[in-house]
């Protein structure tokens, strides 16, 4: 048998994926307009006609994560002279990884709510020829968007984790749990793209689409009634919001040591 043609290729990835009343635009078009109605197909059967959890996040999130590194964004701060500036006389740069920073101030070494043998390091990494500063500075960041994919892979099972702590008295498995996580972390990078542009009105209605869409989706995904919703979401969100910052520390430091 021969092996297909590109063409034919394409051809067949786009009738899985992208065909105007295939699966993707079924369960892209669920998971945007009705909060939580994606899992609640998932967890009754009703899987045919839909991309499965763990595909349509890879999705998403892949498509995402490369407009951003296209676009040159990222959590990752850097702050200072032009880095033109910076591999000529070594003056200013502060690096923002997570909860602490690091870098030059008027060529004098700093670092702030970090760890002693972290800042060492560091220091030993800006301590290096001028050149090769200005490739560090640049590339950081491409760094960092390449190790924050496989960072979602730890962050994504404990989001599933807290919410089955949160909901321990409806005895669902993990797994199902994980499939809420899944859809919802999908939704949060659809609500990430939208909030790339930096005009203030779409991303602050990006970001207000986060807690208002986790909401809905928890309303109808585990029922219950608001004000119990409210103490779960803000307990899942604590323990989340822990587990994010210690991540993105260390894929900050990760990128930046490595």
């Amino acid at each position: 048998m021969r092996a297909p043609t590109l063409g034919e290729f394409a051809q067949q990835f786009g009738g899985a994926y992208f065909a105007a009343e295939g699966a993707l635009w079924r369960s892209l078009k669920l998971l945007l307009l009705k909060p939580g109605a994606l899992t609640v197909q998932y967890l009754a059967g009703r899987r045919k006609h839909y991309v499965l959890p763990l595909r349509l996040y890879l999705t998403i999130s892949l498509l995402v994560l490369l407009v951003v590194r296209v676009a040159g964004s990222g959590p990752v701060e850097i702050k200072g002279d032009d880095p033109a500036t910076i591999a000529k006389e070594n003056r200013n740069i502060a690096i923002d990884l997570g909860g602490g920073r690091a870098g030059l101030r008027d060529g004098v070494f700093f670092c702030e709510d970090l760890p002693g043998w972290v800042c060492k390091r560091i220091q030993r990494r800006i301590d290096i020829d001028p050149k090769r500063m200005l490739v560090e500075v640049e590339s950081l960041k491409d760094r960092f968007l390449g190790n924050l994919g496989p960072a979602m892979f730890v962050l994504l099972p404990s989001f599933a984790l807290w919410l089955k702590l949160a909901y321990r008295n409806r005895r669902l498995r993990y797994t199902e749990h994980l499939v809420f996580a899944l859809h919802v972390h999908a939704f949060w990078f659809v609500a990430l793209l939208f909030a790339l542009p930096d005009w203030g009105p779409l991303t602050a209605l990006a970001l207000l689409a986060v807690p208002v869409y986790t909401l809905l989706a928890m309303k109808r995904v585990y029922g219950g009634r608001l004000g119990p919703r409210l103490l779960r979401a803000c307990l899942v969100s604590a323990l989340y919001g822990t587990t994010l910052g210690l991540a993105l520390v260390g894929v900050g430091l990760v990128s930046f040591l490595s």
